[in-house]
């Protein structure tokens, strides 16, 4: 038996929950469902909530347009709310991080869209002498598990934006973090190009599926 939202008490139900205890209060599946409003036939709003987000956040990050369209339950209305809604939860995270980078998961959470690229991109994330970021470029772009980096290119900008320092990052689209040799090379070539030149590279991050792994701290970190 399909468990409806309007079978609920009016006080528990997800909306009300949310405008009466804030949004804190709520699971995400009805976090979702308050965004998806209604289900289908055969299907309530909260069941579809749970179907979506059987891999977590990241994992419905990960799926495009096309993807979404092919859920029952989701016509193109409902499939433009989430990649908007998603959008605006990405861009937040960058504008509330923004400011100053005082970690790796900072540094993350700036190039949080890169769990969801189905190619490697390398980015550079620019920073003034107190850490603020200057600005973010994508330098690279290669195939599934593979990225030609040239040290000139990672620095040109650094060099346009009279940057301090930079961190350096690429995603594994295999979902798996871990520095293979080359990712270790390329940081030594990279730190040692950013002292001839005088700008720091103080870290390089790897960011996987739904972890990373700062190469500065040696350590992986959750990202869900």
């Amino acid at each position: 038996m399909t468990y409806r939202v309007k079978d609920m008490p009016t006080d528990e139900r997800p909306r009300e929950r949310l405008l009466a205890r804030g949004p804190a209060s709520l699971s995400d599946a009805e976090i979702m469902a308050v965004l998806l409003g209604t289900g289908t036939t055969g299907q309530s709003v909260l069941e579809l909530s749970h179907n979506l987000l059987n891999e977590g956040w990241t994992g419905l990050r990960r799926r495009n347009a096309s993807d979404l369209l092919r859920v029952r339950g989701l016509g193109k209305a409902k499939v433009a709310l989430l990649l908007a809604a998603m959008e605006i939860g990405s861009r937040l995270a960058k504008q509330e991080v923004g400011g100053i980078i005082e970690g790796p998961l900072d540094a993350v959470m700036l190039l949080s869209e890169m769990m969801a690229l189905e190619q490697e991109e390398f980015r550079v994330i620019l920073l003034n002498t107190k850490g603020r970021v200057l600005a973010i470029n994508t330098v690279f772009r290669g195939g599934l598990d593979s990225v030609e980096v040239f040290p000139r290119e990672v620095f040109k900008q650094a060099v346009a934006h009279s940057a301090a320092s930079v961190i350096v990052a690429h995603n594994h689209p295999s979902g798996d973090p871990t520095p293979s040799p080359e990712d270790r090379k390329l940081t030594r070539r990279l730190e040692e190009a950013g002292a001839i030149m005088g700008i720091m590279v103080l870290d390089h991050i790897i960011i996987g599926r739904s972890e990373h792994i700062s190469l500065n701290q040696g350590q992986t970190t959750k990202l869900s």
